[in-house]
This record gives C-alpha cells, structure tokens and sequence, in this order.
C-alpha cells in the first residue's frame, strides 16, 4: 500500500491528469487520500516548526485535515451547482479523494525550514499545488475547460477565506458579545 500511494503522491505531483480519474474511480482510496493530508500537514508542519514549534504542527495536521473536508464541500457545491457542465456528475467523497491527491506537492514546504531561501519554495509550492488543484477539479467534474477548473478553484477560495474569516473573527474578537 505504502509504495501505491508514494507512486500515486508522485503522478498527481507530476501533474498526471490519469491519476485524478482513477483516483476518482476508486473509492477504496479515500484512506490514501487521508494519508496525503497527514503527511502534507506534517511536512508543512516541520518547515514551520521555527516558527509554530510542535503545538503549530499538531494543530496545524489537525486543521488540515478539517480544511481539506471544508474545501472539497466547496468545491464540490461551486462545480456541480454553481459553474457545472452538462456532463458533470460528482459527489464529495469523489472530490476529497482527488483534491486530498493534489495537494501532494505541499510535502515540499517541509523545505520552508532553510533559512533565506525557504519562503521562496514554499510559494513555489503554493503555485504547484495550485495547479494541481485545477487539474483534478477539471479531472474530477469532467470539465471540457480548464478555464471553468480555474474558476472553480478561485471561486472555492474566495469562498474558504470568507468562511475562514467568518469563524475566526469571532474567536479573535473573544466569542460574542456578553448580554446584559
């Protein structure tokens, strides 16, 4: 199993539109999707733990994980709701088990640790994983057009941020305000 999903983590890395379909096809994959999740969280994790040290990382994989189920209900409601194609037919776990795979190159911000040079990789990897991210939208919702890919993905992300600010805000601000 291990060397399947090194293999599978490499083709999605390498950008293998193939790899998004039978991703898609096989459902027994959701547990290797799982896994991708973890292991990018901790390598992000390692390359922050300068800054975030071991509670970032812990909850950092923790947050991924919730993240990664949260991204692909948005992807999955704006591609099959919002922008669909005729000939688009998905459901989420189809989505999580595709974008859990593209988001493999983030295993690279484990390099964000080398000092000078480790913001400049780690936006590199940002810009990689991004465009796996538009590969298996379009794989995964069977789009004629990478362009709408592309619109979903920013569309998603707009909508991620606005939902990320919409809970964070009231825990930063100290949870809502007491009543008389």
């Amino acid at each position: 199993m291990a060397a399947s999903l090194v293999n599978r983590m490499i083709r999605a890395a390498r950008l293998d539109p193939t790899l998004y379909e039978e991703i898609e096809a096989d459902p027994g994959t959701l547990g290797q999707a799982a896994a991708v999740i973890v292991i990018v969280s901790i390598a992000s994790g390692i390359g922050s733990l300068a800054y975030a040290g071991i509670s970032g990382l812990l909850l950092g994989t923790i947050f991924a994980l919730l993240g990664w189920v949260v991204w692909a209900v948005i992807i999955w409601a704006v591609g099959t709701k919002v922008l669909p194609q005729e000939q688009t037919r998905a459901d989420i776990p189809e989505v999580l088990r595709t974008l859990a795979f593209a988001a493999s190159p983030g295993v690279f911000h484990v390099l964000r640790i080398i000092p000078g040079i480790g913001g400049l990789i780690s936006l590199a990897v940002m810009v990689w994983t991004v465009i796996a991210m538009v590969i298996a939208v379009r794989q995964v919702l069977d789009y004629t057009s990478t362009g709408r890919a592309v619109g979903v993905v920013l569309l998603g992300f707009v909508a991620y941020l606005v939902l990320n600010a919409l809970i964070a805000l009231p825990m930063m601000a100290g949870g809502p305000p007491a009543t008389a």
